[in-house]
Order: C-alpha cells, then sequence, then structure tokens
C-alpha cells in the first residue's frame, strides 16, 4: 500500500499547461517564463565570483553582504529596523521560504487560514506538516477581505494567517484599513503571519504597498517573504528571502539549516554587489506596468473582459462571453485549438468555482504578446457550442 501525505493531490496544473504548450506549440502565457533579459551587469558579476572561488556552500542564513545590502533597500522601503544579522535569511527562493516557515509553525492539529483565490502550494505545505488550511473567499467582484467572517474563523486551534501582498492571481494589494482589521483580531494573541510580497515592488496606477511589519502593531507577529527574482528576470536562479522579529528568525533558521541549508553562492555576491551599485525600482516597475498597459491595449475589441490589475505581472480575463465551458476545458482548448496556454481561474480555489476566469502572464517580449492577442482575439463567440 502507497503512503502519501497528499491523496487528493495530482499533477500541478501550471506544469500540466506547460507540457500542453510545448506539445501544440502555443504560445505560453502560463507562467514568467518571458525570454525578458536578465540584466548584463548581473550576469558578469556571477560570472566574476565564480571565477573568484566563491563555489562552496554559502552559511545556512545567507551571505551577510547580500542580507545587509536587502535589509538597507527593505528598511528604506518600509520605515522599518530589520537587523540583516538577526532579522533576514537568504532562501532558495520565496516558495522554500514559505515551505520551511510553514514547517516551523505548523504542527499536527494547527489550523492556517488561507485567502482565495490562493497559490496553489500553500495548502499543500500545510497539509504535509500535519496541518489543516481553512479557507475564506475574498469578495467577488472587488475581491475585499470579509473580516467578520476572519474573526467567525478564528479558533484556538488558529496557528497563523498567509496572506498575499499584492494577490496572486488578482493584483489585489492590503489597504491600511485591511491592517487596521488584521491588527485589531491578532492583538493579545499568538499568532504568526506569513506574507508573501513578492511583488511588493511592482505596484501600479499609483496604488501604495504597505509591508506587514511597516505596522508596528503587526511587525512582531509577521514574517515577510520576498525576491528580485521577477524584477531581475532571474527567477530561475532560486534566490528569495525571508524576513521578520529575531525571535520568529530564530525559530525559523532552526528549520532552514535542514531544509535548506546553502543557497547559490556566487549568484548570492553578485546580487549583493548589484544592489550596491543602486537599482531605479520605479524604472522597473514603470516597464511591468507598460508591459500591462500594451497587452490591454492589444485585446481591445475583443470578447475578453479585463479590470487592469493593480499588481503583479498576471493578469485575469473573463471569457464568460465567448463560452459557457468550465475553465478547466476552456483552457485546454484554447491551447490546443488556439495555441494559447493559460490558468484557469479554478487553479487558485481548493473546491470547483463558476469563475468564468483564466490568468495569463504579461511579462513577456512585446512579440509574445502580440501573438497571443491576435489568437486570442480570433477565439469565436461559444465556440463550444456545435
Amino acid at each position: 500500500m502507497t503512503v502519501t501525505k497528499l491523496p487528493t493531490t495530482k499533477k500541478n496544473i501550471f506544469v500540466t499547461m506547460m507540457e500542453i504548450a510545448e506539445e501544440y506549440k502555443a504560445t505560453n502565457l502560463v507562467d514568467p517564463m518571458s525570454g525578458l533579459p536578465c540584466p548584463d551587469d548581473l550576469i558578469n558579476l556571477v560570472d566574476k565570483y565564480m571565477r573568484a572561488g566563491n563555489n562552496d556552500f554559502s552559511p545556512s542564513e545567507g551571505v551577510g553582504s547580500l542580507r545587509e545590502q536587502i535589509a538597507s533597500i527593505f528598511n528604506l522601503q518600509n520605515n522599518t529596523d530589520l537587523h540583516a544579522e538577526t532579522d533576514l535569511t537568504i532562501t532558495a527562493g520565496p516558495l522554500q521560504a514559505m515551505s520551511t516557515a510553514i514547517s516551523t509553525f505548523v504542527k499536527e492539529g494547527d489550523e492556517v487560514i488561507l485567502f482565495e483565490p490562493v497559490q496553489e502550494s500553500y495548502a499543500q505545505l500545510i497539509e504535509m506538516t500535519g496541518g489543516r488550511p481553512i479557507y475564506i473567499n475574498l469578495r467577488y467582484p472587488d475581491y475585499r477581505i470579509d473580516w467578520d467572517e476572519v474573526k467567525k474563523t478564528v479558533t484556538t486551534k488558529t496557528k497563523m494567517i498567509v496572506i498575499n501582498n499584492p494577490q496572486n492571481p488578482i493584483g489585489q494589494i492590503f489597504s491600511l484599513e485591511d491592517f487596521d482589521q488584521l491588527k485589531r483580531m491578532t492583538n493579545g494573541t499568538r499568532l504568526v503571519i506569513l506574507s508573501n510580497e513578492t511583488f511588493g515592488n511592482i505596484v501600479y496606477d499609483g496604488n501604495r504597498f504597505n509591508s506587514a511589519v511597516s505596522i508596528p502593531e503587526l511587525a512582531a507577529k509577521s514574517l515577510v517573504v520576498s525576491s528580485f527574482g521577477a524584477m531581475f528576470n532571474i527567477n530561475g536562479w532560486g534566490i528569495g528571502y525571508i524576513a521578520g522579529p529575531e525571535k520568529l528568525m530564530a525559530e525559523y533558521r532552526k528549520t532552514q539549516q535542514y531544509q535548506g541549508f546553502s543557497v547559490n553562492t556566487p549568484a548570492q555576491y553578485a546580487l549583493a554587489e548589484y544592489l550596491k551599485q543602486g537599482q531605479n525600482f520605479k524604472e522597473i516597475n514603470a516597464f511591468y506596468q507598460s508591459k500591462r498597459d500594451y497587452f490591454i491595449e492589444l485585446m481591445a475589441g475583443s470578447k475578453f473582459e479585463l479590470i487592469p490589475t493593480k499588481s503583479t505581472i498576471y493578469q485575469l480575463l473573463d471569457y464568460s462571453k465567448i463560452s459557457d465551458e468550465p475553465d478547466t476545458e476552456f483552457v485546454m482548448k484554447l491551447a490546443k485549438e488556439y495555441q494559447v496556454a493559460t490558468i484557469p481561474f479554478s487553479a487558485f480555489m481548493h473546491e470547483k468555482t463558476k469563475m468564468q476566469m483564466i490568468r495569463i502572464c504579461f511579462a513577456k517580449t512585446n512579440d509574445l504578446l502580440e501573438e497571443a492577442a491576435y489568437r486570442l482575439k480570433n477565439v469565436p463567440v461559444r465556440f463550444n457550442k456545435v
């Protein structure tokens, strides 16, 4: 008899759609495999540190110079006072940081609150620790949090609240009112707040991003996960970080030394020097906003409906005027018959949904966006009907 910790888990839909995209030679709007260039200076710095012999294991908590640079940038952006030595750890990407944080603080029988739609991996990470994910749906159409529902959901078994801020796949950003509600609800509790803030530097239309640790009353109980992967097109390097108060970070590092231990050493040194040179994050943000706006312009006149995302490198498309098929069937037909690979909205829900939406990634070359938009605009209305 096969023993499994994830009896209901099947092949990841993202992997499936990538395979289908390759098989049918579909334009890939699934994930940020963009073809967008990594900065030449950063590539040269990796080469420099590899040739200099920085190819051994790095410290479990990460290279000191990189932690110092990240802490400096983080503190400047969020008006915080994180200490590189004790409050920040380099990880093998954001997912490893999330996984290690969950396994550190969530035990058998604990409950963890997740807001849906939610990244697919979180529930599985919780279940592998013996914990139980508790889902709260964001309220359509503005995807707001019903804090009264959250309060009713918290029990003595609740150990952690996981948030995505900005939220993938919808691009929603936590407001100061949301943080105020979270602050009141967790006051006097021992709840840990785990906040994935990977897209905190990619926010559009003048909207303001606030980190969980920038709220003094939440800072002592919050761990923030992020990376520079999307900003510098280095997702494949597998470098992220987690930041938070020393008390939580000390516990986190106990687990990290067995789960992650050492992260890409020459790339850490290279990234540290690259950040020290000073980077124009506003310029990078403007670049991605221009990508979003260009794709929206390309889709003008199509039967797909969309509301411009406030953040991230992802955009939702409503196909309800085109087809009444479930989203999983719709994306398969899109890929196989119209050669455009996308992700169904249901990939971010733990139960079936009637929401007729798909997610695309616009962190692509303009040629690829133009090709994808052309194909999407040629999808006929009700093309599932005979």
